[in-house]
């Protein structure tokens, strides 16, 4: 299963609490892409994912200003 969160225009901390929220109820193994512009993500995604217990599969630049993260749901979060 995916699902996609636009969070483009929002700012720290937003994007990573819309990440949170989505990724809540989820099972295990359910993906969520994250499209952002808040250049602090960069930062807060993988430290979110590294301390939540979610993976973070891929990051990239899809636009300028705009990154799009890939995170899977952990087994344990």
């Amino acid at each position: 299963m995916s699902l996609q969160i636009d969070a483009r225009g929002l700012l720290c901390p937003l994007p990573v609490l819309r990440l949170r929220k989505r990724l809540l109820g989820q099972p295990p193994g359910t993906r969520v892409t994250l499209l952002a512009t808040d250049r602090a993500a960069l930062v807060d995604v993988p430290h979110f994912c590294a301390e939540s217990g979610h993976v973070l599969i891929s990051v990239r630049e899809t636009a300028p200003g705009q990154t799009e993260y890939t995170v899977e749901r952990g087994p344990d979060a």
